[in-house]
């Protein structure tokens, strides 16, 4: 079943229904709302299916709670996401995107992702909720370059 998407920036007002698909995926949400002014959202007309963000720190970018309903997840929202935030960061003149994972390191390496060594992290970004805990210290730091 292929799903139909319009991406578009996200608002305050879809806050609830990513805080869900975060919450139902296991995905912190601390510190995310803080940031929907760079968050794109894909819906049906009815529904929110999936969501992600960035965290804007100069010309680096956190990537973020990045998350697909779990019954459209295998149909390619997650590519199309994907793209859709890249183009968000180029637009916003990011030249690196860095992300926390525990469960998705294949899945994002299969996009151009790489391991980098936590030192390499720009002090801004280190200061970011997601460095501070929202994301275990076990977690996969990766990073890529638009």
């Amino acid at each position: 079943m292929t799903t139909t998407l319009t991406f578009r920036p996200a608002t305050q007002a879809d806050w609830p229904a990513i805080q869900r698909l975060l919450q139902a995926a296991q995905l912190p949400t601390d510190g995310a709302s803080d940031h929907l002014d760079a968050f794109i959202v894909g819906d049906t007309g009815t529904e929110l299916l999936c969501a992600g963000g960035l965290e804007l720190y100069g010309q680096a970018a956190l990537l973020r709670s990045v998350v697909v309903a779990a019954q459209h997840q295998g149909q390619g929202l997650g590519d199309q996401l994907h793209r859709q935030i890249a183009e968000l960061a180029r637009t916003r003149r990011i030249d690196t995107l860095y992300l926390l994972t525990t469960t998705a390191a294949q899945y994002f390496a299969r996009r151009g992702f790489q391991e980098v060594d936590r030192a390499s992290v720009p002090s801004a970004l280190q200061a970011s909720r997601e460095f501070q805990g929202a994301c275990p210290a076990s977690a996969t730091l990766m990073a890529c370059s638009l």
